[in-house]
């Protein structure tokens, strides 16, 4: 699937999937969340390429679902585990992030151990450092891409299918 990020001369940002058949879905995102989902996004795509997750955001996108059916309030029904595990760790990476300072792997599981709790799920996988460092390398690279763009430029990516 390609992954296209782009950067709006509005300051809007626009994210794009073209699935293997074609098929598109695509999200804009205005004022706070145009600063906010890109990176998001890239974390997830970060985590789902480095861990090899098959049904996280990306994953669940390539198998057909749009983007507005990834909150599992629709007509498509509840995300499956594995897209609730890979939330968990995503939001280990940007709660780690912000505090500036990686985590030790112990720390950082304990970290998406109590965002899943917050939610009465179990823990996700626990993972490495050598994990950790996967998807921190990944995540610079695409996300130093990102920042490097002007606007009405747009970041290209590809997920792969055979997760």
């Amino acid at each position: 699937m390609l992954i296209e990020f782009t950067k709006r001369a509005d300051g809007r940002t626009v994210l794009r999937c073209v699935r293997a058949d074609g098929s598109v879905t695509w999200q804009r995102n205005d004022d706070q969340n145009a600063l906010f989902f890109p990176l998001h996004d890239l974390t997830h795509y970060a985590v789902e390429t480095e861990l090899g997750f098959a049904q996280g955001f990306f994953g669940l996108i390539a198998k057909g679902w749009n983007i507005d059916e990834t909150t599992g309030k629709t007509a498509r029904g509840p995300l499956p585990n594995e897209a609730l595990e890979v939330e968990y760790i995503v939001a280990a990476f940007s709660a780690e992030r912000a505090g500036g300072a990686d985590a030790t792997a112990a720390e950082f599981n304990e970290l998406a151990a109590t965002f899943a709790s917050a939610k009465e799920m179990p823990p996700p996988r626990p993972l490495s450092d050598e994990d950790l460092a996967r998807v921190r390398t990944r995540f610079n690279e695409v996300a130093m891409k990102w920042r490097a763009l002007a606007p009405g430029q747009t970041l290209q990516l590809v997920f792969p299918s055979l997760l």
